[in-house]
């Protein structure tokens, strides 16, 4: 509602089937042409997520290590355009384990990616920042 408060546009949820994430880049690949349409597509979740492993409630709390560690591999990966880097974070990601347990919160990154990707064009960050010590770094291609 924040970005449309007159609700004037349609919006369709997707489900997510997978989590391997060459998979939901080819799904994302399949709705690019959509964009030709001037339909808008959005993967949402925290940067991080690592709730469980949060030492301060707070939405001023300082982010753990984990938080900025995965927040800052995945800014310079994608703003380098190395999807391929990045649909390969199980192994080069670091502190995946804090910073995403489970991988619910991060897999829509991949569908965006894969609708809005071109290789002259690498996506770069809207929003940045910490909430509760969580990344909610979001990135955006034209």
């Amino acid at each position: 509602m924040k970005m449309y408060p007159n609700a004037d546009i349609p919006v369709l949820q997707m489900s997510i089937p997978t989590h391997d994430p060459e998979k939901l880049f080819a799904i994302g690949a399949k709705l690019a042409p959509l964009r030709e349409e001037g339909v808008m597509i959005i993967g949402s979740g925290f940067l991080t997520h690592g709730l469980r492993y949060l030492k301060e409630f707070r939405i001023e709390a300082t982010p753990p290590n984990w938080s900025i560690e995965f927040d800052l591999w995945a800014k310079e990966v994608l703003e380098r355009g190395a999807i391929d880097e990045l649909l390969n974070y199980k192994a080069l990601a670091p502190a995946l384990a804090y910073a995403h347990p489970t991988v619910e919160h991060f897999a829509p990154i991949f569908i965006a990616l894969g609708a809005s990707s071109t290789p002259e064009i690498a996506p770069t960050t809207a929003i940045d920042g910490y909430w509760m010590g969580l990344s909610k770094r979001s990135f955006q291609v034209a």
